[in-house]
């Protein structure tokens, strides 16, 4: 007989882990104790030695389901003590938290049989959860994760929901959210006066003859409130967007289950498997044509975003609805996802006719993930519920704790202590004061969570980024905090090379919409040969004007003209037939000129984001756009693969000069033709000079590689030339990975 301490680092607790370890040694004839404390989870066992070797190789080829084991320490204990059985006992404390809070999940088979079975004393019931579903950073205020340290701390357990919870051999064990109707939280229906209609079922089958009937609910999910609405009713649809003011964003779609969703899309094997996984995601697929969904879903775009209902209360409203549902977060625009009816009636009252809610505060928000299927990849577009917070183990410990704070879009914060590397779900746009808001709440709910106060802040070199202002107050608080500012574009790198752990030189592009450069300019067409230390530009995209601005990213237009006046004289720009030059009044032009002369409110940019732009305005598909990426949607969605032909373009030095491509492209007016010859265009460029640095590893980020085409022509590309690249999938693309980046460069 031995004596082994073990300890288990990770998302390891909320995920039935102690119960497991209880069942297990019962199993293996093992005695002992094991319990949980801020760094996770601590096994002492007393058994023979080959017991014990079974009992660990068990523990490693088959964890809980929603485990995330990181580390496993063994140490073998000299001084023999003796237990007569095993035992779960009480969590530890101390002052260093390090356990890693698991992300909410959707609720599990079991659980969706019970709320089904009529003999169950959980039937109907809205927030079953147990150990291997239901939410957990959504109700957490800190580690660890017990009862007391969520919002289920005032609901007292009845006697049958207790007996589960002290029961190890039940999947309720120590299940932190398990309650009933008679212990727990319950839903409730308000009218638009805060008047209860109905509660628990009633209330659900009330909602559901309410959707049917044509109303749009607020519906609390688990993360925040979503507005829902029939998605196969055109009024309704429409009526939603034109209070929302939300013209064309399409909206995403929730449905009863994956047989359903192929009713109205095209889906492949590997978007079913991700549909009908434990996170739910929101997935980007194809839809069919001609379905009974209503045409302004997703308007002259030919995918749609789906998930599959992911909580009880979704579960039970789709037993009396047939039907897709629009299933769009909860907010103004340029604001936060909202989590209490009390933020409904204040904001959207003149937006929902009817309110369903439970009593169960939402701690922190949380929003919807969203994925891509690109090849064999599961790219994130937005890392959030299922699978954030979202952690990487370090193969050292940091010297000092680290927080960085991303950028000002698609908003993110990460933290950096010991070994962990941990990245908060998505927050958003911190384009309002509760945006803003709601990101400083984010920061100070993981101060919370690990007792963290940092010794080193990152930021955005950007001024004017909400983010960077926010480290500069920071820093004049605590003048002894170390202040690093790191470029936008280099960090968008730098989160490639954090999530694959690249400690080597690569060479990066960094393709985006907008990022500050070193020189003061907007940058978004770069080339670095980048390290974890340091990085140089070597080529861009020759600088253009944004003629006005901000108003330039909303009017594609604007950015087509800008490009015309690098290429041409005003004399010949003012005879061209083409949409672009049709778009503007002759006097529009005249005064745009001149600003592009003066530089007068027309900043110098290099953007392939913005060339998107200008391309959709050539190509006559869009002259002004409603909301972010629109450009990019319509030109992937324009391009053939039967095209095969690009434009010409001239690489000076570390300029590319793509005013070659402007005088070939405006000489077309087939806009599949335009769209398609300028993919090919992007993908000639990378590929011609990547081949020039063939001893480089390749790296792509930035929000233009969200575009499937682009990067699946790229994925095959590098494939055919075995060549060594790198690019995000669990991070985004996107800016909400730039906090993991920035981090990613001070960890040295």
């Amino acid at each position: 007989m031995i004596n082994l301490k073990i300890e288990v680092t990770g998302i390891v607790q909320g995920v039935g882990f102690r119960p497991f370890i209880y069942n297990l040694a019962i199993k293996h004839n093992i005695k002992g104790w094991v319990n949980n404390d801020e760094k996770g989870v601590n096994i002492f066992l007393y058994a023979k030695e080959e017991d014990i070797e079974n009992f660990i190789n068990e523990l490693k080829l088959n964890p809980p389901v929603l485990a995330k084991i990181d580390s496993i320490k063994i140490e073998k204990i000299i001084k023999k003590e003796e237990y007569k059985n095993f035992e779960i006992i009480e969590s530890s404390s101390s002052n260093n938290k390090t356990t890693i809070i698991s992300p909410d999940m959707s609720i599990c088979e079991d659980c969706i049989n019970e709320i089904n079975d009529m003999s169950n004393y959980r039937y109907n019931y809205c927030l079953t959860n147990c150990t291997n579903c239901g939410p957990r950073y959504s109700i957490i205020k800190t580690v660890p994760y017990d009862r007391e340290n969520t919002s289920m701390r005032e609901f007292k357990l009845c006697k049958k929901c207790q007996e589960e919870y002290e029961n190890p051999t039940n999947r309720r064990y120590h299940a932190q959210p398990v309650s009933c109707e008679v212990c727990g939280p319950n839903a409730t229906l308000y009218n638009k006066k805060n008047m209860e209609i109905s509660n628990n079922i009633e209330a659900i089958e009330k909602t559901a003859s309410l959707i049917n009937e044509g109303y749009i609910i607020a519906v609390k999910g688990m993360g925040g409130f979503h507005l829902i609405c029939d998605a196969t009713n055109d009024n309704i649809v429409n009526k939603l967007r034109t209070i929302k003011s939300r013209p064309k964003k399409p909206y995403a779609l929730l449905f009863n289950n994956i047989n359903s969703i192929k009713e109205y899309t095209n889906i492949n094997i590997s978007e079913e498997k991700i549909l009908n996984s434990k996170e739910k995601p929101i997935v980007l697929v194809n839809k069919k044509e001609n379905s009974s969904l209503s045409k302004y879903i997703a308007p002259n775009v030919n995918k749609l975003g789906c998930f599959i209902a992911y909580t009880p209360l979704h579960h039970l409203l789709f037993r009396y609805i047939n039907k897709p549902l629009v299933a769009t977060s909860a907010n103004l625009k340029d604001e936060p996802i909202i989590r209490s009816k009390e933020e409904i009636f204040e904001k959207l009252i003149d937006v929902v006719d009817f309110i369903l809610d439970f009593n169960r505060e939402i701690i922190n928000a949380c929003d919807d993930s969203i994925i891509q299927v690109v090849k064999k990849y599961n790219i994130k577009l937005r890392n959030a519920r299922g699978y954030a917070p979202t952690a990487i183990k370090l193969d050292k410990n940091v010297d000092k704790k680290i927080l960085s704070l991303g950028a000002n879009q698609k908003s993110t914060i990460s933290l950096a202590f010991e070994n962990n590397l941990i990245l908060s779900p998505h927050i958003g746009d911190l384009n309002s004061i509760e945006a803003v808001e709601y990101f400083e709440r984010t920061i100070n709910t993981f101060k919370n969570f690990y007792d963290f106060e940092p010794e080193v802040v990152i930021c955005d070199k950007h001024p004017n980024y909400e983010s960077t202002k926010f480290a500069l107050k920071l820093k004049e608080k605590n003048p002894n905090i170390k202040l690093v500012q790191i470029q936008h574009h280099y960090a968008h790198i730098l989160s490639v090379m954090a999530e694959n752990r690249l400690d080597k030189e690569v060479l990066g592009f960094a393709f985006d919409g907008t990022g500050y450069g070193d020189d003061g300019n907007i940058w978004g067409g770069e080339v670095l040969i980048t390290s974890r230390k340091d990085y140089k530009r070597i080529k861009h995209i020759k600088y253009f004007r944004l003629l006005g601005g901000e108003m330039a990213v909303k009017e594609p237009k604007r950015v087509a003209l800008s490009l015309l006046f690098e290429t041409f004289s005003l004399e010949e720009i003012l005879i061209l037939d083409i949409p672009t030059v049709k778009a503007f009044k002759e006097t529009e032009i005249k005064m745009l000129y001149t600003i592009w002369q003066k530089g007068l409110n027309a900043p110098l940019c290099s953007s392939i984001g913005r060339l998107f732009d200008a391309i959709s305005s050539f190509a006559d598909i869009l002259h002004t756009q409603t909301y972010e990426g629109e450009t990019g949607l319509q030109i992937e969605q324009n391009y053939d693969s039967s095209i095969t032909s690009s434009y010409s373009y001239e690489i000076n030095e570390n300029e590319i000069d793509l005013r070659l491509m402007i005088k070939e492209l405006i000489k077309e007016n087939d806009k599949n033709l335009i769209c398609s010859k300028f993919i090919n265009t992007i993908v000639n460029l990378i590929l011609e000079i990547s081949n020039s640095y063939k001893n480089l590893p390749v790296v792509l980020s930035g929000g233009v590689f969200q575009n499937k085409t682009l990067l699946e022509i790229l994925i095959d590309k590098f494939e055919e030339q075995g060549r060594e690249f790198y690019i995000n999938i669990d991070i985004p693309s996107n800016d909400g990975g730039i906090s993991m980046g920035q981090i990613y460069h001070q960890y040295i």
